[in-house]
């Protein structure tokens, strides 16, 4: 579960505060596919970063799952980021001379898991998105759009997290795809039973979601 209360984010720009973030309050089961939506400058990524542990919030607190990561020092921050959280993109950010196996390897190899655990999980997380075990060598280069982005997903669940941030996931695919990569996150949130979070200005993702929260100017209107 994730559990935002009273959540500000003040920056100074020359002489002038900025309140990106203005006093947010919001609760996210488990097991849930949200969305956070609103244009450009309305507060979006100052969000994402904090509930990423990416960036200390001015005031307020961010519980996941009963732990207060807005109160945490930068080395455990660091190890929560890495073992708590995932991340998908909207460019995917794959590691171009690995493969589709090896990037979501990668991860659990950062987290100190053997080989064979790590092989063998990969090779679960592609076949649960739907890459087939002939595509699982192939490096990022060699796949769609859309296969690329599974592949991130799988990437974003390889440490077993319980929270998993989505920026603009569909932003570079086409819509027919997109619904695709909307409808296997919804799935993954119920079969892994995490907390999903998709930051994005499309109001069709948002009619997917579960929960839907719309932000401008910084404060959550809906």
């Amino acid at each position: 579960m994730l559990k935002v209360s009273n959540l500000t984010k003040k920056f100074r720009s020359g002489d002038t505060v900025v309140t990106a973030v203005n006093d947010i309050s919001l609760t996210i089961p488990s097991g849930v596919f949200s969305t956070i939506v609103g244009k450009s400058g309305s507060g979006k990524s100052t969000l994402l970063a904090l509930l990423g542990a990416l960036d200390k919030p001015t005031s307020g607190t961010i519980d996941v799952d009963g732990q207060n990561i807005s109160k945490l020092g930068d080395s455990k921050l660091i190890k929560y980021r890495r073992d708590r959280i995932g991340f998908v993109f909207q460019n995917y950010n794959l590691i171009p001379n690995l493969s589709a196996l090896e990037n979501v390897m990668l991860p659990m190899e950062f987290s100190g898991v053997g080989t064979k655990e790590q092989k063998e999980r990969a090779g679960k997380l592609l076949d649960q998105v739907g890459i087939a075990d002939d595509k699982q060598n192939r490096k990022p280069g060699r796949l769609s759009g859309g296969e690329q982005q599974r592949v991130a997903i799988a990437r974003a669940l390889a440490n077993k997290p319980k929270l998993i941030l989505a920026d603009e996931p569909t932003g570079n695919l086409d819509s027919a795809t997109g619904k695709i990569i909307i409808g296997l996150l919804k799935e993954l949130a119920k079969t892994e039973d995490t907390t999903i979070v998709a930051v994005t200005h499309d109001d069709g993702i948002a009619e997917e979601a579960e929960i839907t929260f719309r932000l401008k100017d910084g404060h959550l209107v809906r």
